[in-house]
């Protein structure tokens, strides 16, 4: 017999090795890339309204339980569903997911749901297809300091010269405004826009710029972060950040639309690139695309980039 509800105090100590049990399988089978909250930080998490968690309870036995939040963006967002495994594998998650689209109902007229579906999860897509989620297929690519060819690549990447009128220089805040007018421009009508509205708009993307900036996401790199300027004025950004002081991401890239097709993506990229390889202790650079969208993984792979694994991005429409 199943019975799911959301997590409370009085079940902490019961649950505690459900969550160990993911905490030790987070990174091979689910691809995280940092170790995930330990249990402390976990519940402190939970107290804070930070994320909301779901358990499946079978025969009174935590057997699998769904995270979410709505606590970051402007879509609610599903961040892991984990399940004993087993024969109910498929089961455990199909119960914990209809309880999430339940809790979650009212929230859902005005917000869109986003589920990357990492690692094992995506054994589940026929399941979130039958409750309306749609999918768009997601490229992860990575520049590893150490053990691929990523840095002899680099070397040889095809850069353009800069064209006359163009300069690369770093980040500073005096650019604000401008980057967020690019970024809008830039993301408007993506696939990002689908999982974050707030790029549809220019106060979305004023919040999403502000808290990349403001060490919301993870440790922002100003140094690292170029501005292509033409004539003096702001046209494109490739912002850089950190996490744990070895993982940088490459959370936006924007260029205005009458400046592209110039290979000037990769100017600003590189330029990024060239200051984040002087760094001490970085381990990787990693970014996402679509699986589709074969210029920019000809960007990225120019650069030295290796295609690391894809999975399934899904969403669920407003109500």
């Amino acid at each position: 017999m199943y019975n799911t509800k959301l997590l409370t105090v009085e079940d902490y100590d019961f649950f505690r090795e459900l969550y160990e049990d993911f905490c030790n399988v987070a990174k091979t089978e689910y691809n995280f890339e940092l170790e995930p909250l330990d249990y402390e930080g976990f519940l402190d998490a939970i107290a804070k309204k930070l994320i909301d968690c779901i358990v499946l309870y079978d025969n009174h036995e935590p057997a699998g339980f769904l995270v979410y939040t709505t606590a970051i963006s402007e879509a609610v967002e599903l961040n892991i569903i984990h399940c004993q495994k087993g024969d109910h594998y498929t089961d455990y998650a199909k119960e914990l997911l209809l309880k999430f689209l339940h809790l979650t109902k009212d929230i859902r007229k005005s917000k869109i749901v986003c589920y990357p579906m990492l690692g094992l999860q995506d054994k589940l897509v026929n399941i979130v297809v039958k409750m309306g989620f749609r999918f768009i297929g997601t490229e992860v690519l990575r520049f590893k300091m150490h053990g691929t060819p990523s840095k002899d690549m680099f070397k040889r990447a095809r850069v353009v010269s800069l064209p006359k009128g163009y300069q690369v220089v770093k980040w500073t805040p005096m650019y604000f405004e401008d980057g967020v007018k690019i970024i809008q421009e830039a993301f408007k009508n993506s696939s990002d826009a689908l999982f974050d509205p707030r790029f549809k708009t220019e106060s979305g993307c004023r919040d999403i710029l502000n808290k990349v900036v403001k060490n919301v996401y993870a440790e922002f790199l100003p140094d690292a972060t170029s501005v292509l300027l033409y004539e003096s004025r702001p046209v494109g950004f490739s912002f850089m950040n950190i996490t744990d002081g070895k993982i940088v991401n490459i959370p936006l890239v924007g260029i205005n639309d009458e400046h592209q097709g110039k290979g000037l993506s990769t100017i600003m990229l590189k330029r990024s690139m060239e200051v984040i390889l002087r760094m001490n202790g970085v381990t990787e650079i990693n970014t996402t695309t679509e699986t589709n969208n074969l210029q920019a993984l000809g960007l990225y792979k120019n650069l030295g980039f290796i295609e690391d694994y894809s999975y399934p991005q899904a969403y669920l429409p407003i109500i």
